[in-house]
């Protein structure tokens, strides 16, 4: 935890912040996505909005778990870590589809895909471990 809950702040936090930018308008349209204005992709973009904020949620939680020393912190902890990276995977995998290649976009969500990644893998590991502990 040491090491996720940074990770876990900046994520959760980061989407709460971009969609209240989002809702406000806030984003200039120098820094916006191509066709930010178009009614199919603003619906593409709120389609998101759900899943952003359950992983803001489930990140969240399992640090506020994790804080009373509650086990099932690490349930959440797993929950939002896919999430977060079905979220990152969708936009790009839109992105590449559309042929769309903004650095800044693809940065953002290549970290949620990335950064999950070394995680999960802790989480399946000890996962893995503890199952060999108690079948002894």
């Amino acid at each position: 935890m040491k090491y996720l809950k940074p990770f876990f702040l900046v994520t959760d936090i980061g989407f709460i912040i971009y969609w209240i930018a989002t809702y406000f308008q806030l984003i200039p349209q120098s820094a916006a996505f191509k066709d930010y204005n178009n009614r199919i992709i603003i619906a593409w973009n709120w389609s998101f909005f759900p899943l952003d904020i359950l992983i803001s949620f489930t990140g969240l939680f399992s640090l506020y778990l994790y804080k009373l020393n509650k086990e099932s912190w690490k349930g959440y902890a797993l929950i939002s870590l896919v999430l977060t990276f079905c979220s990152g995977l969708q936009a790009i995998a839109y992105w590449a589809f559309i042929k769309d290649f903004d650095l800044t976009w693809w940065a953002f969500n290549l970290y949620l895909m990335i950064y999950p990644l070394f995680f999960i893998k802790l989480f399946i590991k000890d996962n893995s471990n503890q199952k060999k502990h108690f079948s002894m």
